[in-house]
């Protein structure tokens, strides 16, 4: 496992966050994902990504981009599921 934080990646910054393994605290990733997480972790079924937005602060356009973005990451990195119908919910 590789700690969180920020590295770089032919010259870019670029967020260094684990894949989760077995057993793996949410403690490990970056504050902003760890917020993101307790959103999800808090809905009563799985989210869209506005849903995340509204329950972090923000609804715009922009935002919602990054979210989507964040989001993907997540599943990718095997924290969240991303479901058929494009919602998340936790892996558990």
């Amino acid at each position: 496992m590789r700690p969180a934080g920020a590295g770089q990646v032919a010259g870019r910054a670029v967020l260094l966050a684990p894949q989760r393994e077995r057993g793996m605290d949410g403690k490990v990733l970056p504050a902003g994902y760890q917020r993101i997480m307790d959103v999800v972790r808090q809905a009563h079924a799985p989210v869209m990504v506005k849903e995340v937005c509204g329950e972090l602060g923000s609804l715009e356009p922009a935002r919602s981009e990054a979210m989507h973005s964040k989001l993907n990451r997540l599943a990718g990195w095997g924290w969240l599921r991303k479901l058929a119908d494009g919602k998340f919910t936790t892996t558990l």
